[in-house]
């Protein structure tokens, strides 16, 4: 007996049937990755939040300082990673999956990693910034933060996804081992302490046209230090990021939830 084969029409329905599967199942696929690697930035970011309260609790309930300056002009500060390593067995948690960038284990290579610490923590002791009126580019305050400023704990945000430099570029504009929470815009309402960091699910160190900022690649580094969503990134501020808090609880946000005043509490000084 002879086999029939397939006619042409057959062959063209079975292969417009896998494209529309790969169509529905592909983006299914993507999201699926993208949600996975949210979730590994988010549980890494609990167990650095885990060696800030250790720190804590060994140092009177201080924060460590996202950077801690000397009071001697030209000195290196030491910055949080510095600070922490005895405190973390595994340095690839402070770097996010897929962002290419590589842990800072000192200020020369603070540029690329890409989990940030809060500028707020800073100790900067001849900046004269004040407390409760810190102005753009504010990287410290005359001492270090004890947890006791933080009046609402589980509101104010201490870690978050950062723009990173890719490992060993050290000519971008890059600081991602912190963001700054006195850079972004100001609450409307007059509210200190709703202000916000520069937010959003695309690099603004790099990249321009998002709609709060759409210049930032302009800006010099220091009022950078920007939060990156990148997870789920659109360009329309759809990406998330993973927010720790300094009770230690964490929450995956998107850029344009951050964007809301009032939502996280950043300027905690």
């Amino acid at each position: 007996m002879q086999t029939r084969g397939f006619t042409l029409v057959e062959l063209l329905v079975v292969i417009a049937i896998i494209a529309i599967l790969a169509a529905i199942l592909f983006p299914v696929f993507s999201q699926a990755k993208v949600s996975a690697k949210q979730s590994q930035s988010l549980a890494q970011m609990r167990q650095l939040s885990a060696s800030v309260l250790m720190y804590a609790s060994d140092h009177d309930d201080f924060f460590v300082p996202a950077s801690n300056r000397p009071p001697v002009v030209g000195s290196t500060p030491l910055i949080w990673t510095e600070a922490l390593q005895s405190y973390v067995k595994n340095t690839q948690i402070f770097v996010t999956p897929d962002s290419g960038g590589a842990y800072s284990s000192s200020w020369s290579n603070r540029h690329h990693q890409s989990v940030g610490y809060s500028d707020a923590t800073g100790v900067d002791p001849l900046g004269g910034a004040v407390e409760g009126a810190a102005l753009p580019g504010t990287e410290g305050f005359a001492g270090a933060a004890n947890f006791s400023r933080a009046e609402e704990p589980s509101l104010v945000g201490l870690f978050a996804v950062t723009a990173n430099a890719p490992a060993n570029n050290f000519t971008t504009r890059h600081r991602g081992y912190v963001f700054n929470p006195y850079n972004g815009l100001n609450s409307p309402d007059g509210d200190y302490s709703k202000g916000l960091p520069l937010i959003a699910d695309r690099d603004l160190v790099t990249t321009p046209g998002d709609v709060n900022y759409p210049n930032s690649p302009t800006l010099s580094a220091g009022r950078l230090k920007p939060i990156f969503a990148r997870f789920g990134a659109d360009g329309r501020n759809n990406g998330r990021t993973p927010v720790v808090f300094a009770d230690g609880h964490a929450k995956v946000y998107s850029a344009r939830a951050l964007n809301s005043f009032g939502t996280v509490i950043w300027r905690f000084r």
